[in-house]
């Protein structure tokens, strides 16, 4: 089911609702990566294999897809995964969410901010800093959202609206905002094959959480969604629905 909702700093977002199984009480929230969409076939594929075993709230960002206003790069969508989250605790008794890039940097500054809010996270693919140029992939991304130019072709290319207004540094970064999480279970998930962010970014994030978070280390993975495997998403499933499942 197709469902707009709006933030608080008055976005609106294109959305989709999959309701769960019978008899299942716990929702989760996908939050995507930059210049990502819920409808792109990577991220559909992962959210029919967690439609399986929960119920699934999709999202596309602001500034992106059908979604209203100017993407962030991080600042804002906060507010997005909040409106998202808001959607789901109003129809189910157990919320969680698993987040991807941007959209799991979200999903720690939110866990982060609030406090039992969700009963189980997980972050896949979480840059540890803004701004972060330390791999070619990366310098190349920030080339790209830093210039007029660079938000055109970024525009033509993937259809991501960015904002060009300047990056606010007073912004939390997930590595500041991760040792809040407890004591929320978070699972942060990082590829060995991520061409953006090298394992020392997940291990810089697990050792700043401490023992509330777990840190899974996947050889065979990629970044974000499309390095994600359908394998690997149905473990992400089975943890959350764990995790929420002890939370008192």
């Amino acid at each position: 089911m197709d469902v707009t909702l709006p933030t608080r700093d008055g976005e609106r977002l294109d959305a989709g609702h999959l309701r769960g199984p019978a008899g299942t009480d716990l929702c989760v929230v996908m939050a995507h990566s930059f210049a990502g969409s819920r409808h792109k076939d990577a991220y559909r594929r992962l959210a029919a294999e967690l439609h399986r075993t929960a119920a699934v709230v999709t999202f596309d960002f602001r500034g992106h897809g059908r979604s209203s206003g100017l993407s962030t790069g991080g600042e804002r969508e906060v507010h997005d995964l909040a409106a998202a989250v808001e959607f789901a605790r109003a129809r189910y008794p157990g919320v969680a969410a698993v987040g991807f890039s941007m959209g799991a940097a979200c999903v720690v500054r939110l866990v982060a901010a609030e406090p039992g809010l969700l009963r189980a996270a997980a972050a896949v693919s979480t840059p540890a800093r803004w701004q972060y140029r330390g791999t070619p992939r990366m310098r190349l991304v920030q080339g790209l959202t830093s210039t007029g130019p660079g938000r055109a072709a970024l525009r033509l290319a993937t259809g991501t609206r960015l904002s060009p207004r300047p990056w606010n540094p007073a912004t939390e970064s997930p590595l500041d905002a991760v040792p809040r999480a407890a004591p929320t279970p978070l699972l942060l998930v990082h590829g060995a094959r991520d061409p953006y962010y090298p394992l020392a970014t997940a291990r810089a994030l697990k050792e700043a959480a401490g023992p509330s978070a777990d840190l899974w280390v996947e050889a065979a993975a990629g970044h974000a969604e499309a390095g994600t495997s359908t394998a690997l998403m149905r473990r992400i499933a089975g943890w959350l629905t764990d995790s929420a499942a002890r939370r008192p």
